[in-house]
């Protein structure tokens, strides 16, 4: 499903951080930084109901200044404008409208794109005049709220979905039941100058055109359908790759938002890592989200043959730390340029599928967990220790088990990775997240309970003696 862009753009303080982090949810491990987040643009999902988008959080706009920082600012808001479907301009009732407003008012004009007028810290002021001097502006109608607080932020976002025409209820999900005839969709992941357009022309041939990356679709998945020994695949490009005349030239262009939508496209990411240069931070929140949205990756350690065996241990470790959550994704040493290894990404690639969409047996999966509790049973929580009864398979793409008893409210963290390292090991599991869902029987005497107390909490009286 797309997942339309939505930027934040005002002057400084005016509050957009906060609205950015109240639309995320502050869930900061998806949220792609660059170096300098008060300068520099700031991505990260968003959900209202069933709708998914993502939002764009950027410094203080300027538009007319031309030197240092600020230069560098505006030049960001005007990256992350151009990538957006639609604008939401913050402004601060509290300071009241500004000529620095009015600047930014006209430059968004000059976009045409839609553009939502958000009257922010407005908690308390609904009624206040100085709500309409805002108008002034000609940005339309006025959505006044206060990101600190919540209010009116509902509102504002579902008129933003709906001006970008994204329907309330979701497309369809992928089935349950895989279709094996269905092209795998893989994703090549990256920071820039990693190699991914020479993993792509190695894969594709130098003479294929891949996907015109034209000024202002930045933001475009590309799909390119290809085969490779009879199985079909459908490659989401976010290298960014440009005809220029009858040349074909490989442009190494980083779109945050291009990745971000490839991901959540694919079934299978290839995350391509530079051996030369470790593990970036720009590679472990590519990383993050990759495991948040639930895909399948394998791990390509590009310019293997350009390191020796002290930066291949530094390397290994600095994997280890910083990709820990990754560990059971597969690791493939290769060489794009000189074409090395490739068979064994694809290989990867389809072992990371395979189990992505494995059909796992709701019979072994119970006996499974069983066996798992004899061998270590869950801490006790309270008075009730927690049992697990069965487990039976909820989903697909990423595998999701979902485990049923009574008392599992309480089951830890730790203890639903030991029970994805158990089903790991018996499906021979590898690339894929595995998701452990508890879901506890409910208690029938627990209300028959709660309400025989009455008004005081008295107890019900004992029955005394035996029916005759």
């Amino acid at each position: 499903m797309y997942r339309p862009v939505i930027a934040l753009v005002g002057r400084p303080n005016v509050g957009k951080s906060t609205l950015f982090n109240r639309l995320t949810q502050s869930r900061d491990a998806i949220v792609a930084d660059f170096s300098g987040l008060t300068r520099d643009r700031h991505y990260g999902d968003a959900v209202l109901g069933q709708r998914q988008f993502i939002v764009i959080d950027t410094g203080g706009f300027e538009p007319e200044t031309d030197t240092g920082i600020l230069k560098e600012m505006a030049r960001q808001t005007r990256q992350a404008v151009a990538e957006s479907d639609a604008i939401i301009f913050v402004v601060d009732i509290r300071t009241g409208l500004s000529g620095h407003d009015q600047d930014i008012a006209r430059f968004l004009r000059t976009t045409q794109k839609p553009v939502f007028l958000a009257v922010n810290k407005a908690e308390g002021m609904l009624d206040s005049p100085l709500v309409g001097e805002f108008h002034e502006l000609g940005m339309g109608e006025l959505h006044p709220i206060s990101s600190a607080h919540g209010q009116g932020i509902r509102s504002l976002t579902e008129a933003v979905l709906d001006a970008l025409g994204l329907p309330e209820e979701p497309e369809p999900e992928e089935e349950f039941d895989h279709d094996p005839t269905k092209p795998i969709r893989l994703a090549v992941a990256g920071r820039p100058n990693v190699g991914k357009s020479t993993l792509i022309n190695a894969w594709l041939g130098e003479e294929r055109l891949i996907a015109y990356d034209m000024p202002g679709t930045t933001r475009d998945a590309i799909h390119v359908p290809f085969e490779r020994q009879g199985r079909q695949f459908e490659l989401i490009d976010t290298a960014g790759l440009r005809r220029k005349g009858k040349v074909f030239e490989a442009i190494e262009k980083f779109s945050v938002v291009k990745t971000l939508q490839a991901i959540a496209d694919a079934n299978v990411v290839v995350l391509l890592l530079d051996a030369t240069q470790g593990v970036s931070d720009q590679d472990a929140h590519i990383a993050g989200y990759i495991l948040e949205s639930g895909r399948a990756v394998v791990l390509a350690i590009n310019k293997s043959d350009a390191v020796d065996d002290y930066q291949r241990e530094t390397l290994q470790r600095s994997i280890e730390q910083r990709l820990a959550f990754l560990k059971f994704a597969e690791q493939v040493p290769i060489s794009a340029l000189k074409r090395r290894g490739l068979s064994s990404v694809w290989q990867a690639v389809a072992r990371a599928h395979a189990s992505a969409t494995a059909k796992l047996s709701t019979p072994k999966l119970t006996r499974l967990i069983l066996k798992a509790v004899e061998h270590q049973a869950p801490k006790r929580v309270g008075a009730f220790r927690p049992k697990l009864r069965y487990a039976h398979q909820g989903g697909m793409n990423p595998p999701i088990i979902v485990v049923h008893g009574n008392s599992l409210d309480g089951i830890s963290d730790s203890y639903k990775r030991f029970l994805e390292g158990r089903v790991r090991d018996e499906f021979k599991l590898v690339g894929t997240p595995l998701r452990i869902e508890m879901r506890s029987s409910s208690n029938p005497y627990l209300d028959r309970s709660s309400q025989g107390g009455g008004a005081h909490g008295a107890r019900a009286p004992r029955r005394v003696g035996r029916k005759a």
